[in-house]
C-alpha cells in the first residue's frame, strides 16, 4: 500500500505513520526527519531549509521533491510506503504525479486548530534519533530520556505555541487544500480525531479497510 498522510502539524501523522509501517511491513518516508538529520549536519540543503523552518515556513519544493525522489529509488519502498509531511502543497502534488510516484490512499486526520496547539506545548523530540514522546498522551518510560536510542528529550522551537500558530496559518492557506487534489482524483479517506493514539488508529483501520 501506498499512501499519503494529511493533517496539521501536530495531527498525530508520524504516531500514526509509525504504526501503519509496522503492520503493513512497509517504511514511513518523513520529510521532517529528512530534513532535520540535515539539519543537524549543516549540509547546504540543511542550511538552506534551517532559514524557512525557523521562520515557520515551507520549505521550497525543489528541496522536498529532490529528498523524496531520491528516497523512493531505494529498495525497500519497492512494497509500498508511507509519506508522511510531503506533499504540502498542490504544486509539490503535481510534481510527484508527473514523476510517476503512485498513490493509493491520501489519509487525512481531522482536528481542530486549539486541540493542536494544546496537544504540541507537550511534545518532546529525542536530539539524536528524532522519536517524538508526549507528556500526557505517549510519555517515555524515564522522563527527558527517548525510550529507543537513550537520547536528551527537548522541545523543538518549532513546537512552542507562537511558531505552532504560524505553522496552523501556513498548513490552512498552503497545505490543506490538498484534500480537495486528492479528492477529485478519489483517494482521499478522512479520520476524525479520537480522544487517544489506539482509537484513531482503529478508526484509520476502518478508513484503510486492512
Amino acid at each position: 500500500m501506498r499512501l499519503i498522510l494529511l493533517g496539521a502539524p501536530g495531527a498525530g501523522k508520524g504516531t500514526q505513520a509509525e504504526i501503519l509501517s509496522k503492520e503493513l511491513n512497509i517504511p514511513t518516508i518523513s520529510t521532517g526527519n529528512i530534513l532535520r538529520a540535515a539539519m543537524k549536519e549543516g549540509t547546504p540543503t540543511g542550511l538552506k531549509a534551517k532559514e524557512y523552518v525557523n521562520a515557520g515556513k515551507l520549505v521550497p519544493d525543489d528541496v522536498i521533491i529532490g529528498i523524496i525522489k531520491e528516497r523512493l529509488a531505494e529498495d525497500d519502498c519497492k512494497n509500498g510506503y508511507i509519506l508522511d509531511g510531503v506533499p504540502r502543497t498542490i504544486p509539490q502534488a503535481q510534481a510527484m504525479e508527473e514523476l510517476g510516484i503512485v498513490i493509493d490512499k491520501a489519509l487525512s486526520i481531522e482536528v481542530e486548530d486549539q486541540t493542536i496547539i494544546d496537544r504540541m506545548s507537550g511534545r518532546r523530540t529525542c536530539k539524536n534519533c528524532s522519536r517524538t514522546f508526549h507528556m500526557i498522551f505517549n510519555p517515555p518510560i524515564k522522563e527527558g530520556v527517548c525510550d529507543v536510542c537513550g537520547g536528551e528529550l527537548d522541545i523543538r522551537k518549532d513546537d512552542m505555541p507562537e511558531t505552532v500558530k504560524a505553522r496552523l496559518d501556513v498548513y490552512h492557506k498552503e497545505t490543506e487544500p490538498l484534500k480537495g487534489f486528492y479528492e477529485n482524483l478519489g483517494k482521499l479517506v478522512k479520520v476524525d480525531n479520537q480522544p487517544g493514539i489506539e482509537e484513531t488508529t482503529v478508526e484509520i483501520r476502518k478508513a484503510l479497510e486492512i
